[in-house]
């Protein structure tokens, strides 16, 4: 799965949100309560008071935010291996680079031929490509869950954080402002240390957060603040674990050792040839 076809999914996932905003605050669904008798209904209360309980009796903003840091902490793993996922590529990516240039062509053979060699170093160098998506595939059920909890559960829906009422879009915008700012700087640390950006790439990066402030737009202002959080999370959670200033300098020192290298071997040739 290439970068189009992530840039694709996720722009699906992001519509899928936006439906799923416009369902909710149209007022289509009855309330959630504990008689509730569904599996959904009680998952969805079962998050409502596990976010009530993480509030402390302060605010429901402030089990929304610890909630939120105990879904990324349980989810590090997953997250993890998205981390590594995106290393490995981006490691494969001058190999890559060298096949786009051996084989150029638009014919169906050219491009058939360096998918199946693309296939080939990806398989060498361990590359699953749908690693990287379980994160996104996985925070969906949490975030309709969330989403439906503030919409259809009465003590989360006239919960207050600061100005916001949580049940209710944030009419200020500056939640939707923070969580398009989080989600842009989760995406730039995250492709800062790739060797080489195409289209599709520099696409995802300005068109997520436009998705993401979109739908925090129109969603209640607790699932707003949820994934204002969680992109903070992100931002720290790269730069402590897969620190791309890290991967670039380390890359540069390789770089230069080669580089070295050769200058030695070149300088000992021409050393060589002069005791000739």
């Amino acid at each position: 799965m290439g970068v189009k076809k992530k840039l694709k999914l996720t722009s699906l996932l992001g519509l899928s949100l936006l439906i799923m905003t416009a369902c909710a605050t149209n007022g289509v669904t009855s309330d959630i309560t504990a008689e509730s008798a569904d599996f959904w209904s009680k998952l969805v209360y079962f998050f409502a008071e596990i976010i009530r309980f993480l509030s402390f009796d302060i605010s429901i903003g402030v089990g929304i935010i610890l909630f939120t840091v105990l879904i990324r902490t349980v989810l590090l793993p997953v997250f993890q291996v998205q981390m590594v996922a995106s290393r490995k590529m981006q490691e494969a990516q001058p190999r890559i680079k060298a096949l786009r240039e051996q084989y150029p062509g638009r014919d169906m053979e050219s491009r058939t031929k360096l998918e199946q060699e693309m296939r080939k170093v990806f398989k060498e160098m361990g590359v699953r490509q749908s690693d990287s998506l379980w994160p996104i595939l996985i925070q969906m059920p949490v975030i309709l869950a969330l989403f439906q909890a503030l919409s259809r559960v009465d003590f989360l829906k006239t919960g207050h954080f600061l100005w916001i009422n949580l049940g209710s879009v944030d009419t200020t915008l500056v939640l939707p402002i923070l969580a398009a700012v989080f989600t842009f700087l989760s995406t730039w640390l995250s492709n800062k240390a790739l060797s080489e950006r195409n289209g599709a790439t520099t696409a995802m990066m300005y068109g997520i957060p436009v998705l993401i402030f979109i739908f925090a737009v129109y969603a209640p202002g607790g699932v707003a603040l949820y994934w204002t959080v969680s992109n903070a999370y992100q931002v720290l959670q790269t730069y402590f674990l897969n620190n791309p200033f890290k991967i670039i300098a380390e890359r540069e020192a390789v770089v230069q050792v080669q580089k070295d290298l050769e200058n030695r071997k070149r300088k000992a040739k021409k050393k060589a040839q002069k005791t000739k």
